[in-house]
This record gives C-alpha cells, structure tokens and sequence, in this order.
C-alpha cells in the first residue's frame, strides 16, 4: 500500500474572535484529505494576522493568539502560531507559507553527511506539505482587482495547495473556472464540503457582543469568559 503524504493544514486570517466555524473548518478539510487515500493530516496551525492589517475593530493581536489558544484546548493537532502577529508589520499571506514552510523543513530529523558528520540534508523521511486553509469566500477574493498579486496567487496554489472549504452563497468551482491561475493549478485545489452548514460569522459575533445578546455555542466556553473578563468587542455596533 502506497505511503500517504503527510500535510499540514495553515489557516490566515484575523480570528477576531476565533468561533466554531473556524475550528470546524480544520475538521472539515482533514477528513477530506483522509477520504482521497492520499494525504495523512499530521497538524494545523492557526495564524492570527498583524494588527497592522487595519482591519475596523480588530482587537490586540495578544488577545486574539489567547483566545485562539483558549479555543485548542480540546484539540490535539491544531496549534496557534503567533509568528504572523509578532511581525513590526502586516506580512502577506505567501510569506506566511514561505515562513511555515522553512520551519516545517527545520524540524525534519537530520542526516549526517560524509564530512566529520556535518549535517548536510533531511533525512529520507517524507516531507510534509503545508496548505492553505480557507474557506469559498477566500477564495472568491482571488478575483478582486489589486487585492492578490498573480505572482502570489500562483506561489500559493502551485507550490503549496489550497483547501478551501465551501460556504453556502459560493461557487468555489465557479471562481476555479474565473481564474487562469487557478483553473492551470486546479489539481492543487482540494475542495471539501461541510455536510452541516455552518455560517457563523465573527463579524456577526462581534455585533451580538456589543448588543449583549448571548453566543453561547458558537464560540467556546472559555473564549467566551476571556472576552468578557477583558471587556472585549463591547461596544454596541462595532465591527
């Protein structure tokens, strides 16, 4: 039986705050990847983004990495990494992979080369691929004009993947077919769908927050209680 390729899933974004869906997505996109006999998922990491992003209403990135690691509690493969969020500026999300990647080929078990033991190459172990975790809407961004660079866009879907998980409301084939980028690479794009749909929306969190209605159940207990000790997203209409 042919060894599967071990993968490691990277989902970018601002997780202000983290929910359920975003953690249903790691879910998602694993038992996919199991399905098609080729990929054995051996972790997920989570990147908040910069505080430099500018994004309106965009908490601390200290409070949004605690949160994400308050949420990973019961998960024992998907981790937080504040690598992204510690950057003096905003980093694009192709240097996010370039950065996970070289810290995935680090951590390969190494062979010792013929030279007085120098260490000179990974050991013949398989090398994990790293994707790109999102969901359709991402996807759909890669048509907005000035958002992506093409040279970007190609980098991400020919030398890492994509697996983007859809959303009701979105055509991920649609947005493959719209792009020459994407449709040249599409073989690098695994597209998993989520039986149960599930369209919680932090925009919408951070609105029920500042109206003090309740979110009990679609984020987690404890992310719940750190909002609320450190009067986060409190104000009515913030976004």
């Amino acid at each position: 039986m042919k060894s599967r390729i071990p993968v490691v899933l990277l989902a970018c974004g601002s997780f202000n705050p983290i929910t359920n869906m975003h953690l249903r997505l790691f879910e998602v996109a694993r038992d996919h990847l199991h399905q098609t006999g080729r990929y054995q998922v051996i972790g997920g990491i989570i990147s908040p983004v910069n505080d430099n992003y500018g994004k309106k209403g965009l908490v601390a990135a200290r409070h949004r990495v605690a949160m994400a690691r308050l949420a990973l509690q019961t998960s024992d493969w998907i981790q937080v990494d504040p690598w992204e969020s510690e950057q003096v500026q905003w980093t694009e999300t192709v240097k996010v992979l370039r950065h996970h990647h070289s810290e995935l080929l680090r951590s390969l078990p190494r062979k010792e080369g013929p030279d007085q033991g120098k260490v000179d190459s990974p050991a013949p172990t398989a090398v994990p691929e790293l994707k790109l975790l999102c969901g359709a809407d991402v996807l759909k961004t890669f048509q907005t004009p000035n958002l992506w660079k093409d040279t970007h866009i190609q980098e991400i879907v020919e030398k890492f993947g994509l697996v983007c998980v859809d959303r009701a409301g979105h055509d991920p084939k649609g947005y493959i077919l719209g792009s020459p980028i994407l449709q040249r690479y599409q073989d690098n794009i695994h597209l998993a769908r989520e039986p149960v749909q599930n369209e919680i929306s932090a925009t919408y969190i951070r609105w029920a927050l500042g109206q003090g209605q309740s979110v009990k159940y679609l984020l987690p207990d404890a992310v719940i209680a750190y909002i609320k000790e450190h009067d986060l997203y409190a104000s009515p209409g913030e976004e």
